[in-house]
């Protein structure tokens, strides 16, 4: 293979990234709640609305049952992969899965594969 087809076989980056986020089963998990977020959160007190604004990281936090640290870093990691979104509503952050760029990642692994 020579080196600028071994160049042009590197797979993307933004995939790789995301991939690696999916590959924890509880980062998993949240994103697919969070696909339908009025059926999968006790959304009782929600501030914002969740389809808008997105689920409430306390929300997240209650029905995954793990601390609310851990729960923070898995969102961020989903957030760096661009998976999903995140909005602070006053001293709360809410987070929204980005369609968007996961139909992205879901054509480049159609794609690469």
């Amino acid at each position: 293979m020579t080196e600028a087809s071994a160049a042009s076989a590197s797979p993307d980056p933004d995939l790789v990234r995301a991939l690696r986020a999916l590959s924890n089963p509880i980062r998993l998990q949240l994103l697919s709640w969070l696909r339908d977020p009025e059926r999968n959160f006790p959304l009782e007190g929600a501030i914002a609305d969740p389809v808008e604004v997105g689920v409430c990281v306390s929300h997240i936090q209650a029905k995954v049952g793990l601390a609310q640290s851990t729960v923070s870093a898995y969102m961020a990691e989903l957030e760096r992969a661009g998976l999903v979104r995140s909005t602070r509503v006053g001293k709360w952050t809410h987070y929204q899965r980005d369609e968007h760029r996961i139909a992205q990642i879901v054509a480049a692994l159609g794609r690469t594969l």
